[in-house]
């Protein structure tokens, strides 16, 4: 069992940054791991994943402006947030999901571990 703890969140104007941090509690090495976020009455949608491997995926909707990266010796996943918009306002999750599993942004939101979540909001 793998259990997720989001950070970073906050309230930052248009064209400003962010950066989210989830930790977990323990090895999560060649797991994906990924972000999803939830606007108030939205759906979920996956922002970015990136793989065992490092090879990383992203929702066209954050494409150039969000970076994904781990790092596995701190059991660690970031969200580098950049160029922020009113439109990224959310509930920003992390996930991950064992080995065998995909980066595809379908995928995220039926990752096996989930995060509480951290509010992220961008005035404009």
């Amino acid at each position: 069992q793998v259990q997720l703890v989001e950070s970073g969140g906050g309230s930052v104007q248009a064209g400003g940054s962010l950066r989210l941090s989830c930790s977990a509690s323990a090895s999560i090495y060649s797991y994906c791991l990924g972000w999803f976020r939830k606007p108030a009455g939205a759906e979920r949608e996956g922002v970015a994943a990136i793989a065992g491997d490092g090879t990383t995926n992203y929702a066209e909707s954050v494409e150039g402006r969000f970076t994904i990266s781990r790092d596995d010796a701190k059991a660690t996943l970031y969200l580098q947030m950049n160029s922020l918009k009113p439109e990224d306002t959310a509930t920003y999750y992390c996930a991950a999901d064992r080995p065998g599993c995909s980066i595809l942004m379908s995928t995220i939101t039926y990752y096996n571990f989930w995060g509480e979540g951290t509010r992220v909001t961008v005035s404009s």
